[in-house]
């Protein structure tokens, strides 16, 4: 996979498809194949650019204090140095918040926003769940094995535990089958959740913007919809049946809606 020199860090990527630039923003510990449900039909009409941010994947995983802020450079400079002036960006809760950051502080390189489980300032639920995650990959001594049992169940709905137990099977083998971060790493990228506070800037975003919720998602529930849908012009979808990860529970819907507002804003 190519990697590329940017903000002071390397970071590594992978793209496929043709068609207007989409990059999409990993969430919290995945690297760049988290969307692999999403790349095969997403690339049929678009040059899908995913990156590993800092502290995951194949990217640099410097020893720094992280923020939501600092993640949005990282991609604002990734895009001038692979020479992509203008794309529709997306990610999914860190990815979202990101993204969030990027179109308020260069609205010119943001042809679309899609801010999937999104939120725009954390709250102390919110807070008291990432530091019980920290809690436990410091005990655990291993972020897969934290995601796993930590985080999946706020990502999944009970009745996809009850009915699809393979798949949930095959989820967990699959974070186990890609590159573990670090620790220390985990430590730093969910400080960047913690720390996260972009509502009153949220003002600034100009780019036509999609904000998806699950219906049941605690993490970032619908507490959050009405001062997200103070970006301009945005457009709110919910996913019925759904937590905190509608790519994987609703694959089918997901893709369609998500693409279908990709395709609107296309060039």
């Amino acid at each position: 996979m190519p990697k590329v020199r940017a903000n002071g860090i390397t970071i590594n990527y992978e793209q496929q498809g043709a068609g207007d630039p989409l990059i999409l923003i990993p969430y919290l510990t995945a690297d760049n194949a988290c969307y692999s449900f999403q790349t095969a039909d997403y690339a049929k009409y678009f040059t899908c650019i995913s990156i590993d941010l800092r502290g995951t994947g194949e990217s640099d995983k410097p020893d720094a204090a992280y923020s939501t802020e600092v993640l949005a450079e990282d991609v604002a400079a990734f895009m001038q140095a692979v020479g992509i002036p203008r794309a529709h960006v997306a990610g999914l809760s860190l990815g979202a918040a990101t993204g969030m950051w990027l179109a308020i502080k260069y609205p010119d390189r943001v042809r679309s926003l899609s801010l999937h489980s999104a939120w725009p300032k954390t709250d102390p639920f919110l807070q008291t769940v990432v530091k019980g995650w920290q809690v436990m990959a410091e005990g655990l001594q291993s972020v897969p094995e934290t995601v796993i049992t930590g985080l999946f169940p706020w990502c999944f709905t009970p009745e996809l535990y009850s009915a699809k137990p393979d798949y949930l099977e095959a989820l967990a083998a699959f974070v186990r089958g890609r590159p573990a971060q670090p620790v220390a790493a985990f430590l730093h990228q969910s400080n960047a959740v913690v720390s996260h506070d972009a509502e009153t800037e949220l003002g600034r975003i100009s780019a036509p913007t999609q904000i998806t919720f699950g219906r049941t998602d605690m993490l970032t529930s619908l507490r959050f919809a009405d001062r997200m849908t103070g970006i301009r012009g945005s457009e709110l979808v919910i996913f019925e049946g759904c937590a905190h990860a509608p790519i994987y529970e609703r694959v089918e819907e997901f893709n369609q809606k998500t693409l279908a507002f990709l395709q609107r804003h296309a060039a």
